[in-house]
């Protein structure tokens, strides 16, 4: 594979994580001081303990990515670094979703507070964009390591 597009695929990862990060650190300090409704507080808090909690996977994936685009950059696509890493990816990604289940009950506590039930659609799309992800990980994972097994079989018959 061209250098070019897993050059390109890594400054994506970067690009990724760049706005989670900002909006971790800023939003940190900012977030907790200027709700919107101070009355929403007890629900609001572990809603925010939550999603700052679903960062840590959330960044192990993305080191993880990087680390299996470097694979393919030094041609070892097809190893077992690259399924490991593929697992990793998926386990973040189902980490991640599970974390966002247990925000939900909250979620459905503010749209209930509030009347606005797009709010419980908006809590669900990372639980569903996570799963998405971790099922793509896992038939890529599948998959390469179906490629290394023939890949192997093929080796011991030359």
């Amino acid at each position: 594979m061209k250098r070019g597009s897993t050059l390109f695929l890594k400054i994506a990862v970067i690009l990724i994580g760049m706005p989670v990060l900002a909006l971790g650190i800023f939003g940190m300090y900012w977030l907790p001081k200027n709700l919107v409704n101070p009355d929403y507080a007890y629900i609001i808090y572990p809603i925010l303990i939550g999603m700052y909690v679903s960062v840590i996977p959330f960044f192990v994936a993305l080191y993880h990515a990087f680390k299996l685009l470097s694979y393919i950059d030094k041609n070892q696509a097809f190893s077992e670094l690259s399924v490991k890493a593929l697992k990793k990816i998926k386990f973040c990604a189902l980490t991640t979703s599970g974390l966002y289940v247990v925000i939900l009950p909250f979620v459905f506590l503010v749209a209930e507070l509030d009347d606005a039930p797009g709010v419980v659609i908006v809590g669900m799309v990372p639980v569903f964009a996570s799963m998405v992800i971790a099922v793509f990980a896992a038939v890529l994972q599948k998959l390469l390591k179906e490629a290394i097994d023939i890949k192997s079989e093929n080796d011991l018959i030359v």
